[in-house]
């Protein structure tokens, strides 16, 4: 196999080819529950947490939940078959981890459209911040409420995260946002989790009954608790995030990254903090490999590829 396939339906085909009709409601009005894994080394991360979360997104929208057990299989499957082309990238000195995209629709005619396609981690994107950092900006673009739908549901419909984005990067080239939730507490950052750090309360995060319950920021929670350091849950102002002595975002691609600055003032000391990187050291122990220097040696070549 030389080109990359995707699951659509019950079918391996050609990537180039993915497509679901226009009327397919996961286009027309974005009713598309969605999963994104990452591999470590090849292997797929924390597999069956993304399809349990995927069930129950699922079943809140009412797609048979069932789509997740075919999901699984092709989930799996999927990285069988791209196996060749990551092994080749290596033998070239190329180590690629890859994305693994999953989402379902309801489809058109009753028949739920199931998918699972991926590539190789666009490691250049974020190789930088894990030592340089992020700047984020308080959005105007507030977190979706649970009236609308529930925190727990992970879905495609991301309006809100897309014009606090373009909010922030007017502001300020290359920042995040971070949006609050409607009573104007911290939420989440656009596709991703948000925690600060404070010396004697330890790992602060909003209440998970608020935010999408992320995979990663599970494994933050684990960390914490084996390395000795409290993980509380609790409404969080705006003025402590910006107070905090530390602040870091996770999801599942980047894995684990600091907040140095906050509507452009430096928190804590405007860099990665020691309690980031004791959290990144044992991030990279727990999937066995380490997370920057891997990131940060696949944005080089990419560099020096694209010089050649």
């Amino acid at each position: 196999m030389a080109e990359r396939q995707a699951y659509l339906n019950g079918q391996w085909i050609d990537d180039r080819a993915l497509a679901i009709p226009v009327e397919d409601p996961g286009f027309a009005l974005g009713v598309t529950v969605t999963e994104r894994l990452r591999t470590f080394g090849g292997r797929i991360w924390r597999q069956a947490e993304h399809v349990r979360r995927l069930r129950r997104s699922a079943q809140i929208v009412g797609i048979d939940p069932s789509v997740a057990d075919e999901i699984a299989a092709a989930i799996s499957e999927f990285m069988r078959r791209h196996e060749p082309l990551r092994a080749a990238a290596a033998a070239n000195g190329v180590e690629d981890d890859w994305a693994i995209v999953a989402f379902a629709t309801p489809g058109v005619g009753g028949v739920a459209t199931r998918c699972v396609h991926g590539f190789p981690l666009p490691f250049s994107t974020w190789a930088s911040q894990y030592e340089s950092g992020v700047s984020v900006w308080t959005s105007d673009h507030r977190q979706t409420p649970g009236n609308c739908w529930p925190a727990e549901l992970k879905c495609r419909s991301r309006m809100h995260y897309y014009l606090a984005d373009q909010q922030a990067r007017r502001l300020e080239p290359g920042a995040r946002a971070i949006l609050l939730d409607q009573d104007g507490y911290v939420g989440e950052a656009s596709t991703a989790n948000v925690v600060i750090y404070r010396d004697g309360e330890g790992i602060v995060s909003p209440l998970m009954s608020k935010v999408l319950p992320g995979v990663s920021v599970a494994l933050l929670r684990e960390l914490a608790e084996a390395e000795g350091v409290p993980f509380v849950e609790r409404d969080l102002t705006i003025e402590e995030f910006r107070a905090a002595d530390e602040a870091w975002m996770s999801s599942t691609s980047i894995c684990l990254l600091p907040i140095v600055r906050c509507d452009g003032q430096p928190m804590g000391a405007g860099t990665p903090g020691p309690m980031y990187k004791r959290m990144l050291a044992a991030w990279s122990g727990v999937v066995g490999l380490d997370v920057a220097e891997q990131a940060q040696r696949r944005a080089e070549i990419s560099r020096r590829l694209s010089a050649s």
